[in-house]
């Protein structure tokens, strides 16, 4: 796997892989009412623009065999969803397509934001994960991340509690 930068003219690309790989995720364990008023309003163009413009925001692609295999946000300073600490990294979001799972990706891709958290002597990275994605609590769970708080998540009409986790570095 090569993880390469996403530049502002993959908005679009970005965009896409994003719907997919959310809808993929979480519309067999959610409301599909409630997933497209969230999709509304977060998967949009304008917005991913917006994020890319962030100087304190990093999206990285996953490449396998010349194909976007998924994807990694990360968030440094002002960018960081809560917290804001200049001291930590934020992992926002990593998302593999279907067809790339089970290869180790997302594993790589945190190891990526972690290699990135300690070469600029951070003191720690967090990231929040909704408190039904079992899966992915165990996963990070095993990369050394623990529950530290939780914030809720509104999907649509549905308020959700996302777990935030941390790992010290």
């Amino acid at each position: 796997m090569q993880i390469i930068p996403v530049t502002f003219n993959d908005a679009a690309i970005l965009l896409e892989l994003s719907r997919k790989t959310f809808y993929d995720a979480f519309a067999h364990l959610n409301n599909a009412a409630d997933m497209d008023a969230y999709a509304v309003k977060a998967f949009t163009l304008q917005k991913y623009r917006q994020e890319l413009s962030d100087p304190y925001s990093y999206f990285y692609f996953a490449i396998v065999d010349d194909n976007i295999a998924g994807y990694i946000k990360i968030n440094f300073n002002t960018a960081q969803t809560e917290l804001q600490d200049p001291n930590a990294l934020e992992v926002e979001r990593i998302y593999i397509l279907q067809q790339y799972q089970g290869q180790q990706l997302g594993k790589q891709l945190l190891s990526f934001a972690i290699n990135m958290a300690v070469n600029k002597n951070l003191k720690y990275i967090w990231l929040g994960v909704w408190e039904h994605n079992y899966k992915a609590i165990s996963f990070y769970e095993s990369q050394g991340f623990v529950k530290f708080s939780s914030h809720p998540f509104v999907l649509g009409n549905d308020k959700q509690t996302d777990l935030l986790m941390k790992k010290e570095l």
